[in-house]
């Protein structure tokens, strides 16, 4: 599998932001991925080495619209921390 079809997108919100300080990242995965696919990808894209890589299963919430319920789809997150000593990932330009 490509790096690029592994990480899907990073999670930016309130606490990964707040975690970004301590090199800790959070990125939208592909649902097959394993954990060394992951941490291979994150370490070629972005030229990182990575440290510890927490996965975790999001499941659909349960979604209404009038009479009809539908759920949204499932997603997996990766939390990967970076050793201290690699650089920052720029998600913003400064």
């Amino acid at each position: 599998m490509e790096s690029q079809k592994i990480i899907l997108k990073p999670v930016i919100t309130e606490a990964s932001t707040a975690e970004m300080d301590n090199k800790r990242y959070v990125f939208d995965v592909a649902t097959q991925a394993t954990k060394p696919q992951i941490k291979a990808a994150i370490e070629e894209l972005f030229d990182v080495k990575v440290v510890k890589l927490n996965v975790i299963n999001v499941k659909g919430k349960k979604k209404r619209v009038g009479r009809y319920v539908g759920y949204t789809n499932k997603r997996r997150k990766a939390i990967a921390t970076l050793s201290p000593d690699s650089k920052a990932i720029k998600f913003f330009e400064e």
